[in-house]
């Protein structure tokens, strides 16, 4: 039987529809959550999805923290469960605090879209275990607030912890401290992600299929865990 991964759907979600895509072209089973429900339907994993939840009012992810549905979802987070914020869903894990630090305006004060070189650092996470260590991969990348900071002190943890899960190559798109595109917890079950790799997993429509290697992890991560 497939894995269950649920996408999860806010006010204001635009890539939804496309992360569960990715999730089935990867040979998982796409299950819709709804914000609105504390009920996730016994899945195996979950998707936050990028976008503009509630508006971007406040500050991207403030609200959609809040969420019935994110309550459900960070305990099952603290309790081992894989999951996978991709830039507004990025921007509510650092909002719920599932990871560190924050997402700001990007430096030059405008919104980017582009095809981006992105390089994998770690690849012991839930979400990048079947990538080979420096890989160089090209995803897409939207965003409008996706310059990543935090304190040097947080930085530097991050650093020496292996924590994070990409850098920017080439050219920095939004200002993020120290190149980064990418964290994951200590854990390595819960991964935020400014580019989109749901937009990378099928050679027709994107600039490479390298996108699909993240979805693809977590089902191996899943499995592994099935099998210990």
């Amino acid at each position: 039987m497939s894995a269950r991964i649920g996408v999860v759907t806010f006010p204001g979600s635009l890539d939804d529809a496309d992360a569960a895509r990715a999730v089935t072209i990867a040979g998982g089973e796409a299950v819709s959550l709804w914000h609105g429900d504390d009920d996730v339907k016994n899945v195996d994993a979950v998707v936050l999805p990028g976008g503009f939840s509630y508006g971007d009012y406040l500050r991207c992810g403030a609200i959609a923290r809040f969420a019935p549905v994110m309550g459900t979802i960070i305990d099952a987070a603290h309790r081992g469960m894989p999951v996978f914020g991709i830039c507004n869903g990025f921007q509510i894990l650092c909002e719920t605090h599932l990871l560190p630090g924050a997402l700001t305006r990007n430096d030059h004060l405008h919104f980017v879209c582009r095809d981006q070189k992105l390089r994998i650092e770690n690849t012991a996470s839930d979400w990048t275990r079947d990538f080979t260590p420096g890989l160089e991969i090209i995803i897409p990348l939207k965003n409008g607030e996706g310059g990543y900071v935090a304190d040097e002190d947080t930085l530097d943890r991050l650093e020496g912890d292996g924590r994070v899960i990409a850098r920017y190559l080439d050219v920095n798109p939004n200002g993020s401290r120290r190149d980064i595109a990418g964290i994951t917890n200590e854990r390595g079950n819960v991964v935020g992600l400014m580019p989109h790799p749901e937009h990378a997993v099928e050679s027709l429509t994107g600039p490479s299929t390298d996108g699909l290697i993240f979805f693809a992890s977590a089902l191996s991560s899943l499995m592994a865990g099935a099998g210990r």
